[in-house]
């Protein structure tokens, strides 16, 4: 996918701003370390990088989700396979 720089600064926010959403309010985490950890989670890569916004390619929640529960999370925890709809307005 392409997309400009300023498409890309706005939807690295929105990702941020959900990761950290969600290790706040399902993983326990102060908002300070929710940022940090959607930081380090969501760096910025610059637009040379081969693969730049590859982690877009599963939204926030799975990212968060895996973090905090592991890889079996929608097993283990089926209430959590998909985001409740308040996280639709956290982006």
């Amino acid at each position: 996918m392409t997309w400009s720089e300023a498409e890309y600064l706005e939807y690295l926010q929105s990702e941020r701003r959900c990761y950290a959403w969600v290790m706040e309010r399902h993983g326990g985490s102060t908002p300070e370390e929710a940022r940090e950890a959607a930081l380090e989670h969501y760096p910025y890569e610059p637009d040379d990088a081969p693969y730049r916004g590859l982690v877009f390619h599963d939204e926030a929640w799975h990212w968060a989700m895996l973090a905090i529960h592991g890889d079996r999370y929608a097993v283990e925890h089926p209430g959590l396979a998909q985001p409740p709809p308040e996280y639709g307005d956290v982006g």
